[in-house]
């Protein structure tokens, strides 16, 4: 068996090399940049939708409802965790090592699908989600549903009429992929594909869905999603497509944003003292040799990093600390990509979260003060990203200071426009002088956020622990 996982594997990696003729030659390769994409992606803010952490019910209903908060956050885009039929199969075999350990003994695991034509009743039925997403373009956001296509349950429904949709063993077993225990995907079926690509435009045509974060999407060859966005462009020319995926050639054709592994690791390495903040240039640089305007989201949280406590650890509002949190958000406003915010995060809250089972925010938290401040800076970093195009459209060039084991200095410039960020993450007081680009001590800059920061002269700042400065500059007229 695991011969033949072995051959699968090797088949999607050979894909990607460049086997397939649709897949561009490493020298084509380093010829290209990344696809234009849609305005509303790339300039917009995204939140994300745990519906088993979202609310007590746990329901789309109930998720509704607090869909006027998010707009009133500044968020723009919904991102909800696969919300179809989980698989209910109680054969551990094919659980994943998180879901036994989570002691939950729940096999309805999201990311372990059973029917992708329906939804689960957990949350509720097809008819909740459509008035779901139509209510969320009421209010102005868009939708984006979470694909777990890599692999799939041992009772998925297609496989009655369609055995070979996944891979099995010489015995016709099925083949277990990666190190989830989930049922392969055999993408070397032509009919597989196509019955994703129907179940991708299903949910555009029928729901009006906007967009899709696609789970590990590197685990499928990139002529599949590259297929499957020629289609889905015929039917929504400003379709959206997230890779939680790392590779190059992710957003030449199929997607128009990455997960950036390497950046969020490299956060909690700074914070937790593990590493000099020089690691998060060092970080940012590697991404945007990639590929030429390459974009990623930015996160300090989400559903697997909420689910961490498992592991003897603490959520990250515990974890970073207040300002930590507050300071980390900062820079994924302001640093270039796509900000994203995890349920919650603007209440502070502190809630174990789990994908395995009903763990809801403890939403009461949002009415202390603590929780009405944090919601008020939630809300004050999507205004400024959202009036501020430099955030979204801008270049990045990193400023050098003398202090780089625990200051990050940067601009996002775009004609002849700057906005300067300077930002302490440790918990010690600083004082720092910005180096390098010798022009920005001759330039003013009108503070557009600070907190805990002293401006001296333009490029000598005090920086109390976590504290952060964000600055426009002045026209000359």
């Amino acid at each position: 068996m695991k011969k033949l996982i072995s051959i699968f594997f090797f088949y999607c990696i050979a894909v990607v090399a460049g086997v397939s003729q649709n897949t561009l030659n490493s020298d084509s390769l380093n010829k290209c940049k990344a696809r234009t994409s849609p305005e509303w992606i790339i300039s917009g803010v995204i939140y994300q939708i745990n519906l088993r952490a979202f609310t007590p019910e746990g329901t789309l209903k109930a998720a509704m409802k607090r869909l006027p908060k998010i707009a009133e956050l500044g968020a723009t885009i919904v991102y909800l965790c696969p919300v179809f039929v989980s698989d209910d199969d109680m054969d551990q075999t094919f659980w994943s090592p998180r879901q036994k350990a989570s002691g939950m003994n729940n096999p309805r695991n999201p990311y372990r699908t059973k029917d992708y034509y329906h939804v689960d009743t957990e949350y509720g039925s097809d008819s909740d989600l459509k008035e779901f997403i139509a209510e969320s373009h009421r209010l102005g956001l868009r939708v984006m549903l979470d694909l777990a296509y890599i692999w799939c349950g041992p009772k998925a429904v297609f496989l009655k009429d369609h055995p070979d949709f996944i891979v099995r063993d010489k015995d016709g077993n099925p083949a277990r992929g990666n190190s989830y225990s989930f049922c392969a995907i055999n993408f070397s079926n032509p009919e597989l594909r196509e019955f994703f690509w129907q179940n991708m435009e299903y949910w555009v045509k029928e729901f009006n869905v906007d967009g899709y974060r696609c789970d590990s999407s590197d685990g499928a060859p990139i002529d599949f999603w590259e297929t499957a966005r020629e289609r889905l462009e015929l039917l929504r020319p400003d379709i959206a497509m997230l890779a939680e995926g790392y590779q190059k050639e992710n957003q030449i054709k199929a997607f128009d944003i990455s997960y950036p592994k390497s950046w969020t690791d490299a956060i909690f390495r700074v914070i937790l003292k593990k590493d000099t903040v020089a690691i998060l240039r060092k970080s940012w640089e590697k991404e945007a040799k990639l590929l030429p305007g390459v974009r990623h989201i930015r996160l300090n949280d989400s559903h697997d990093i909420a689910y961490g406590y498992r592991a003897g650890t603490q959520r990250v509002e515990k974890k970073f600390g207040a300002q930590g949190v507050k300071a980390t958000l900062v820079m994924n406003f302001t640093v270039g990509g796509v900000p994203f915010l995890y349920n919650g995060q603007e209440a502070a809250d502190t809630a174990h979260h789990s994908i395995f089972g009903r763990m809801p925010i403890n939403w009461p938290n949002e009415n202390t003060p603590e929780g009405k401040s944090r919601f008020a800076f939630c809300q004050k970093l999507c205004e400024l990203h959202n009036t501020e195009y430099l955030l979204s459209q801008g270049y990045t060039e990193w400023i050098g200071n003398d202090r780089d084991d625990a200051v990050l200095s940067y601009l996002r410039t775009l004609g002849g426009e700057e906005i300067l960020t300077v930002m302490n993450l440790t918990k010690t007081h600083v004082e720092v002088r910005l180096t390098g680009l010798g022009h920005v001590e001759n330039k003013n800059f009108k503070p557009l956020l600070n907190e805990g920061v002293k401006c001296k002269t333009q490029n000598k700042f005090e920086l109390q622990p976590y504290g952060f400065w964000v600055g426009k500059l002045k026209s000359k007229r």
